[in-house]
């Protein structure tokens, strides 16, 4: 009987274990919004329409990257400046590009420059003048888009390269955009370097103990600064790509990129508090933050009611393990 009884609560606590995860929560709440959305509009869950679900979301998840990368990094890490730096890429790549594919590749270069310098006056502003990254990188959202306003006044500028949109939208290989094929190469990528890099266990490192990896030899400021400048970097590719989606740019086109991305990171498991998640989990999450407001859409909720409902999500998700240094995704 003890015997029946210790299987019994072994079992209990694998189910436990396995629905605690994550990932796995993320991948069960995206099968069941898939079935909610069918049934409120047939075709939902068609392969079509999940493909452009995937499209939306690999501009979401390939802001997330960065986003991910500063919040594993621990010390309340967070960036609020993605926003601006999507809107400001967009902007520069559109006018750089200007219609022309001769452009694509100076506009990229451009844009990940300009990304990375942001990238970098926050990691600097964080590390060496101890500014919180909270008030470091909301300022400096604040300063890009009031320097977007003053430059373009609202007004959309730029075109997209037509090289350029048919990679964001038209297959590529396998019937998939070539965007997708992108948001791959980055998951594989943040993978195997957080998985299989020493710079990767560094990150986790000084996010779950900063004070024992300095005392190892850790530099945990060039870190810190670098996954600002990699974060700054992800957002400018993020511009580049909406960009494509849309044709053309214009001054607030990232804004919906700031809250959703630190919302997509959480539902992946990744712990505000920093030292661990996975960037599968973030992928994850992105696809379901999407397909939730893809479902509001379709209940034809305004903005200011996805709005509420997203920074309530994410209230709910910070207290359930937002925080919590124990879960991985």
């Amino acid at each position: 009987m003890s015997i029946l009884q210790t299987s019994t609560s072994n079992t209990s606590n694998s189910m436990i274990t396995f629905v605690k995860n994550p990932l796995i929560v993320a991948l069960i709440l995206i099968g069941l919004l898939l079935a909610i959305g069918e049934t409120l509009s047939p075709g939902f869950a068609s392969p079509e329409q999940i493909l452009r679900l995937s499209i939306v979301a690999a501009l979401l998840g390939i802001v997330a990257a960065g986003q991910n990368l500063v919040i594993l990094g621990g010390r309340e890490g967070i960036d609020l400046s993605v926003g601006g730096v999507v809107s400001l890429a967009a902007v520069l790549a559109g006018n750089v590009m200007d219609g022309s594919n001769a452009n694509i590749v100076a506009s990229i270069l451009v844009c990940l420059a300009a990304g990375g310098f942001i990238g970098l006056l926050n990691g600097v502003g964080v590390t060496i003048f101890g500014i919180p990254p909270l008030v470091m990188t909301l300022g400096m959202l604040g300063v890009l888009q009031g320097l977007l306003v003053v430059i373009r006044n609202g007004i959309p500028s730029g075109l997209a390269a037509p090289a350029l949109a048919n990679f964001v939208s038209q297959p590529f290989l396998l019937g998939l955009p070539g965007l997708i094929w992108l948001w791959i190469a980055v998951g594989i990528l943040m993978a195997f370097m957080l998985m299989r890099t020493a710079f990767g266990y560094r990150i986790y490192a000084i996010g779950s103990n900063e004070n024992a990896a300095f005392m190892a030899g850790v530099p945990v400021k060039a870190i810190r600064i670098t996954l600002f400048v990699l974060s700054g970097m992800f957002a400018a590719v993020a511009g580049i790509c909406i960009l494509g989606y849309s044709g053309s740019s214009f001054a607030n086109v990232g804004d919906r990129y700031m809250l959703s991305s630190i919302i997509a990171v959480v539902l992946g498991g990744t712990a505000l508090a920093g030292g661990t998640g996975a960037y599968t989990g973030t992928m994850a999450g992105a696809f379901l933050l999407v397909l939730m407001q893809s479902i509001l859409t379709t209940l034809n909720m305004g903005e200011a009611g996805r709005q509420i409902i997203f920074g309530a999500t994410l209230l709910i998700l910070l207290l359930f393990y937002g925080r919590s240094k124990a879960l991985r995704g």
